[in-house]
């Protein structure tokens, strides 16, 4: 009999919605949960899920009460925990800046050394000054880290952006990034049963891939082919067919996403007609 995975996902907060769409994406199919439901099971794979507070997830994954689960990475790295990161799953971005009120002198990060600085990450923003070669007395502050300066509680704050809003709201500007963070898959080190994790990463993974490309469709004039070909930003081979017409080729590729604005009128410069990009629903390299 196969065991059943164990998974953690975080039961509130920006990450929730996000996991649940990704699980359901990849044909998971999990029961759908009351807002005080602590656990559910999911109907079409051998996985239990668990949900906690993301915080928790690390901890929860190291000691082996569950064998993976979703949280920050910047979680991960602040509460210090030994766990595998098995897949970057490209929700959650966001960064941790340090930042000074406007009418600081400030300029860098390195004008920071000395100086006060409140946090509610102290142990990822100690890590990060430290390989910064930087020297600062960190202040933990649990909540609102933003209206330290003001309070005159510290000098600058050190805390997670994820648009600059709240910064640019309490008069703060970003000296720069210290660590970049987003949602992660991650499982316990060493696991000896990892079958079903393995699927489970895979599986997540093929959603994850398939979100940043695009099926790309093209007829080509044959003597055009080449100069299309080469605007194509795939690392694969194109896939290249006759049609009835003759002199005429369909062209087929996967290509990035995020670069279909500037390629589509480049194509169609360079010959190409019936232009089509439809969305893939799972990519496994």
């Amino acid at each position: 009999m196969t065991r059943r995975l164990t998974m953690a996902l975080p039961s509130k907060g920006r990450l929730r919605e996000p996991s649940w769409s990704l699980l359901e994406a990849s044909g998971v199919s999990p029961q759908e949960p009351g807002e005080r439901v602590l656990q559910a099971h999911c109907r079409n794979a051998d996985i239990d899920l668990l949900f906690v507070r993301a915080d928790d997830v690390p901890e929860y994954v190291q000691d082996g009460v569950v064998d993976c689960g979703i949280t920050g990475l910047d979680l991960v790295y602040e509460r210090d925990c030994d766990v595998d990161v098995l897949l970057r799953l490209g929700f959650g971005t966001c960064s941790l800046q340090a930042a000074v009120s406007m009418e600081d002198k400030a300029q860098s990060l390195e004008d920071l050394d000395g100086r006060r600085i409140a946090t509610s990450h102290p142990r990822l923003a100690a890590r990060a000054l430290r390989d910064l070669g930087i020297s600062a007395e960190l202040v933990r502050v649990a909540g609102s880290v933003e209206i330290s300066p003001r309070l005159g509680l510290a000098d600058a704050i050190i805390d997670l952006v994820s648009t600059g809003s709240t910064l640019r709201t309490n008069g703060l500007r970003s000296l720069g990034v210290l660590f970049e963070s987003e949602a992660v898959l991650v499982g316990q080190v060493d696991a000896v049963d990892s079958e079903a994790r393995r699927t489970l990463t895979m599986v997540l993974g093929s959603v994850i891939n398939a979100r940043a490309n695009r099926y790309l469709l093209c007829n080509v004039p044959r003597e055009r082919l080449a100069e299309v070909t080469a605007l194509l930003p795939t690392t694969g081979s194109p896939t290249v067919m006759d049609l009835a017409t003759n002199g005429v080729v369909a062209v087929h590729a996967l290509v990035p996403a995020s670069q279909i604005w500037s390629l589509l009128p480049k194509l169609e410069a360079s010959g190409a007609s019936s232009i089509l990009t439809l969305p893939v629903e799972r990519m496994v390299p």
